[in-house]
């Protein structure tokens, strides 16, 4: 391995200030973290130990750009190691994520350093300090005590050996759940094997087969844009059965990728832990500064859900089980039957399926819905740059304008499934946005933000073609882009997604509500082919249809968010972790044809790192908050009014951490929200 530093990775001279990403080399990232590393610990040490008094601007502000090599580094990597992984790349991250722990335990736990923080925030108020730098510097003190700054050394030791541990074990569950997706392949062929499969899903197994050496033959894998339309076409009942218990069994198949004993330790060192910083459970440790605060006050919302969501899934499987009985057969509705049940009774209900819809949803029409909602709230526009070469080839690169025609941010997509990439969609940010004057004379910082997923991608010469899921999906993951691009804060620490766990969800899943405006639809719904718009007796359907099977939907996305909740509050009593879930399930009444949106040996939120872990029910919390906040746009009458998008950029898109996420919430909306849109949106009030 070469121990020359290739400059590439910290000078980035490419077109909108990005890296030069074909001149590196996964080689070359081992001796930039050393070098990386060595330099943000020298920074820190002169902070330190610097003989001025300590004020906001030398400790405080020196904190915040130091590091700057390590967080290019860092960007570049994770995003590789997300997006396109390979054996090199996965063995240094399984040796990078312990280090990095060690490193920042180091420096939260560096005393003089945290002496500053704390002489600083101790006489702040005579400082006469702007709001947003006094949640900056109350920020810092809490996450340095919440890091162990004021353990004893004993204390101090044990608690970077478990950070340390930690990262380690959170790398191995995210490579060996990769493995089982990426490893497992069921191939068919002609014939009775594709019954009921559409033309568009056939296309795109065929592609994989073909990328795989199968000529002539059709990939079923476990990539969620191959996998949910198989299970709700295929009328091969055991072929669902078997790619259905493969899917659910990522991480729980014995030998070298299974992950309960990893999740064993996970959780018994994150409850140490929180008893080491005086909270008694790690939730109790992670909602401490959340808008929930209280594992209580999580559960009061869950609860309610659950029961109205169970209640509703079983009217649900008393429907699916007559159009069984209908069609002649005489099993009970599993698993693996309900999403293709479920799919023939939304057609015969609503009279149009997902097979239907798709050629009006082509993956270009609804970029451009995306883009065009942005443009209507925001006044922003997003320019292709395709000359310009992003992270892997099939990514897209974008410039992003505001009204003036200044450019405020990149935007890079990054769409399609591969095996290289772990499954799922999120937004990340090569470069957060910041308004501080840099070392080098420049001032601020425009964001670069990424939004990766992984849709099937398409024969060539063919269109990509989405679910209504997968449209939504897109809309999410732009909505947190959004978080990021629109960010017009001072401070790095608080700009653009760096807020709350169970606030950070608002912008995304707010952002959804747009895809079914009737007049985006109307517009960017088009026929692939012929270009012809939705019909719009299609497009009343789709919007009549948006609570069909919610009850499902809602059981198996909230089964998941208890169990996280149970894994974190102290509950398992030393079970061992396989019967535990089971037994929790039990417990709870999961309906025996159902299961977790995410079991727990695949739970990458939860187990992959520590960022959802007593977190998952965050996405129902910010539901009740844009449920809420979309109404505040019916009310008016209009979904695009002007003084109510102006209010939602200033105070949540645009804000980032720089207030308290309630007091943001309250500037938006005049008052903070209530359940009962967020019920009402789901078909259960």
């Amino acid at each position: 391995m070469t121990t020359q530093i290739n400059d590439a990775i910290f000078t980035w001279t490419s077109a909108l200030g990005l890296p030069d990403f074909k001149a590196i080399a996964d080689e070359d990232f081992a001796p930039a973290f050393e070098k990386a590393l060595g330099t943000h610990e020298a920074e820190i040490v002169a902070i330190a130990s610097q003989d001025e008094a300590p004020t906001f601007d030398n400790t405080i502000v020196a904190m915040e750009l130091a590091g700057e090599e390590l967080s290019r580094v860092s960007a570049i990597f994770w995003n590789r190691a997300g997006t396109d992984t390979n054996d090199t790349i996965q063995a240094l991250e399984r040796e990078i994520a312990p280090k990095m722990s060690r490193h920042f335990s180091k420096i939260a736990m560096n005393k003089p350093l945290f002496a500053r923080v704390d002489d600083v925030c101790a006489r702040r108020a005579e400082l006469e300090l702007s709001a947003e730098a006094e949640r900056l510097l109350e920020k810092n003190w809490k996450s340095f005590v919440k890091a162990g700054a004021r353990l004893d050394d004993a204390g101090q030791a044990r608690l970077a050996e478990i950070g340390e541990t930690l990262a380690g074990l959170g790398a191995r569950f995210g490579q060996n759940v990769l493995a089982d997706e990426r490893d497992w392949m069921m191939l068919i062929d002609e014939g009775d094997d594709l019954d009921g499969l559409p033309d568009y899903l056939r296309d795109a197994m065929a592609a994989i087969a073909a990328d795989r050496g199968a000529d002539g033959r059709y990939a079923v894998t476990l990539s969620r844009s191959i996998i949910e339309p198989f299970l709700a076409q295929s009328a091969r009942r055991d072929l669902r059965e078997t790619a259905f218990k493969a899917w659910i069994s990522r991480g729980d198949n014995g030998g070298p990728t299974d992950n309960w004993e990893i999740i064993s330790e996970v959780v018994r060192l994150r409850d140490e832990k929180a008893r080491l910083l005086g909270y008694p459970s790690y939730a109790a440790f992670k909602l401490d500064d959340t808008m929930a605060k209280t594992p209580d006050a999580v559960a009061d919302l869950l609860g309610d859900v659950w029961k109205r969501a169970t209640a509703k899934a079983a009217e649900e499987r008393d429907a699916l089980s007559e159009l069984v009985a209908e069609e002649g057969a005489n099993h009970p509705v599993a698993a693996w039957d309900w999403r293709y049940y479920a799919d023939k009774m939304k057609a015969r209900k609503f009279d149009f399926s997902d097979s239907e819809l798709k050629p009006y949803l082509s993956l270009d029409r609804v970029i451009e819905a995306c883009f065009d909602v942005a443009g209507r709230l925001f006044g922003i526009t997003l320019e292709a740059r395709p000359e310009i070469a992003g992270p892997h080839p099939d990514a897209r690169v974008f410039e992003v304008k505001d009204r003036s025609g200044a450019t405020i941010a990149t935007f890079i997509a990054d769409y399609f499934a591969r095996p290289s990439k772990r499954s799922g969609a999120w937004m990340s940010a090569l470069r957060g946005q910041h308004k501080l004057d840099m070392p080098d004379g420049t001032s601020g910082q425009k964001p670069i933000i990424l939004n990766v997923m992984n849709f099937s991608k398409p024969a060539r010469g063919r269109p990509a073609l989405l679910s209504i899921d997968d449209a939504r999906t897109l809309f999410h993951e732009f909505g947190h882009a959004l978080h990021g691009m629109l960010s017009d804060v001072t401070y790095p620490t608080l700009a653009g997604t760096s807020v709350s766990r169970d606030f950070v969800e608002l912008p995304s899943q707010l952002y959804e509500h747009w895809l079914t405006v009737p007049e985006i639809l109307s517009t960017h719904a088009r026929h692939h082919a012929t270009g012809e718009a939705m019909p719009k007796a299609l497009l009343d359907k789709v919007l009549a249809a948006r609570t069909f099977n919610s009850g499902f939907a809602t059981t198996e996305f909230t089964a998941s968010a208890l169990i996280d909740m149970a894994w974190h509050t102290g509950e398992t009593d030393g079970n061992a972790p396989k019967a535990y879930e089971a037994a929790k399930l039990d417990e709870l009444g999961l309906p025996e044809a159902m299961v977790m949106r995410h079991r727990s040996p695949h739970f990458l939120h939860v187990f992959s790192g520590e960022g959802y872990s007593a977190g998952y029910y965050s996405y129902m919390w910010s539901e009740v908050l844009d449920a809420d906040a979309f109404a505040a746009f019916e009310e008016t009458g209009n979904p695009f009014d002007p003084e109510m998008a102006e209010k939602l950029k200033a105070n949540i898109y645009s804000a980032g951490n720089s207030r308290d996420p309630a007091e943001l919430y309250t500037a938006f909306r005049g008052r903070m929200p209530t359940v009962e849109p967020m019920l009402a949106k789901k078909g259960l009030a």
